[in-house]
């Protein structure tokens, strides 16, 4: 698996519990387990979920899926 679909399937994964639609950046950190700190690995690549709104813009909210947020911080992250 590639380390884009890895991490990829990892956010997906990591907001399973997830209540959408999440309007906020701030309500989006509050899904992940580990708030902020929650991390993905694959490799060498390390992400945390607090760097998403280095990626993120208010244009992206409302969120509606998992699959969703892990598309867009994957693809501008440059994965």
């Amino acid at each position: 698996m590639s380390v884009k679909n890895e991490i990829h399937a990892q956010i997906v994964g990591a907001l399973a519990g997830a209540k959408f639609p999440i309007e906020t950046p701030e309500e989006l950190l509050g899904s992940f387990p580990d708030g902020a700190e929650t991390t993905c690995k694959s490799g060498d690549v390390e992400l945390k979920a607090g760097d998403a709104g280095k990626v993120l813009t208010a244009e992206d909210f409302p969120f509606i899926s998992a699959k969703n947020v892990a598309d867009i911080i994957v693809e501008r992250a440059g994965l």
